[in-house]
């Protein structure tokens, strides 16, 4: 059977925006285009997309998909054994997070005394350290502004730590008003939005810098942040950052 970009969307849910977006950039070809225009999927690309989802939610840039997905020595079936070993490392970790928050709960009730320690069981160490890492790795920042940015967030009140997070939603909110006010991410408006955002991210990055910070939006983390307040905001927000970023950096 073959899909529209249309059908595909709905039954992956995957918006038509991102299906063309991963067309374009040669991540997700249709099988065909038919007489009538319309971009046809088969169960190839099926399977080739649930692939990319399954990495994605693994938090795998896109650049590192498209190269794994392009290799000849690419085994569909080992990727989705090791795709299942990892989730289920993470299961095992949330089960863990789960627990800390029935004992802390139970905790603050009076009703079980937790040490210092157990607060924080099944927090994994090593995300935000790896986030760093890969932040330095993909050229979005370097080493030295991640050095000082650290000790410059590590010195902020708790004014400015709430300023912070009120200007980030204020933002967030403007983009929200454009995306119903049908507004385009190009347009001058919401550039004007993208901008204020640029400032607001505190490191003034370049167009490499801003365009890989864009890709880190895509990692299950930031889609969970950005899509629970608007079912669009992440593409939105992407698509005016890779607009600024071409068009300003």
């Amino acid at each position: 059977m073959a899909y529209t970009v249309k059908q595909l969307a709905k039954i992956s849910n995957v918006s038509v925006r991102t299906l063309h977006w991963y067309d374009e950039i040669g991540l997700l070809k249709p099988a065909y285009q038919g007489a009538n225009g319309y971009r046809y999927y088969e169960e190839k690309q099926c399977l080739k997309l649930q692939q990319i989802l399954f990495f994605r939610e693994l938090g795998f840039p896109l650049n590192d998909i498209q190269k794994l997905l392009m290799q000849d020595d690419f085994d569909h079936i080992k990727a989705l054994e090791a795709h299942k070993q990892i989730l289920e490392r993470d299961i095992n970790r949330k089960n863990q997070l789960i627990a800390t928050i029935d004992k802390t709960i139970q905790h603050l009730r009076g009703k079980h005394k937790m040490s210092n320690e157990e607060l924080y069981y099944g927090f994994d160490s090593q995300r935000q350290k790896q986030y760093e890492r890969e932040l330095v790795k993909e050229g979005v920042v370097n080493q030295d502004w991640m050095d000082k940015y650290k000790k410059k967030i590590n010195q902020w009140t708790q004014a400015d730590k709430d300023r912070f997070i009120q200007e980030g939603k204020e933002i967030n909110q403007l983009l929200i008003s454009a995306i119903n006010n049908q507004l385009k991410p190009s347009s001058p408006e919401v550039q004007a939005i993208i901008h204020r955002h640029h400032a607001w991210v505190g490191w003034n990055p370049t167009k490499e810098g801003y365009i890989g910070l864009s890709q880190r939006y895509l990692t299950p983390e930031f889609r969970k942040f950005y899509e629970q307040q608007h079912p669009a905001l992440l593409e939105f927000i992407i698509e005016g950052m890779l607009f600024y970023a071409n068009k300003n950096l």
